[in-house]
């Protein structure tokens, strides 16, 4: 009886002597979840990178991108549709990461060429409409060889 006394008193007194678990945190935590994917990814994998999970050089990350490129290629080839979905999405992810690891912001590189893309077909539009056509009226040849023109000029066309 007495052992049991003993024992009750051990069992009381357990849930007080115990310390509180510290809450376990991702090393991934932290990155905006209202940012954009892009963005998103290339924090995520600079997380990532400073804790070591990363290439040793650029190399490593091309040859994932080429492995990527393959498995679209096939998922293309099979015409599934989400696993298309999902391989543009793994080579997305990839660039993001040659970006982050040439330290180029793929933000800002997204961001120049689609500025590049719009100048080169505003050209394409303007020269188009100066000659009385309408892109219904062109053909991919015609503007194919306008966009090459775009850029010779190099200029930015608004």
């Amino acid at each position: 009886m007495k052992m049991n006394k003993e024992r009750e008193k051990v069992i009381h007194r357990w849930p007080q002597k115990r310390t509180p678990k510290k809450q376990w945190i991702s090393i991934l935590e932290g990155v905006p979840k209202d940012s954009s994917p892009l963005s998103q990814a290339f924090q995520l994998t600079q997380k990532a990178s400073q804790v070591g999970f990363d290439w040793p050089n650029i190399e490593g990350v091309l040859k994932k991108m080429d492995e990527e490129m393959k498995e679209l290629k096939e998922a293309l080839h099979l015409r599934k549709r989400k696993r298309i979905r999902e391989e543009i999405g793994d080579l997305l992810f990839v660039l993001v990461n040659v970006s982050r690891f040439l330290q180029i912001n793929p933000e800002e590189a997204l961001k120049k060429t689609l500025d590049k893309f719009i100048s080169r077909f505003h050209y394409i539009e303007m020269s188009l409409h100066k000659e009385g056509k309408s892109f219904h009226q062109s053909n991919l040849i015609e503007m194919d060889k306008l966009w090459e023109e775009s850029k010779k000029k190099k200029t930015v066309v608004f």
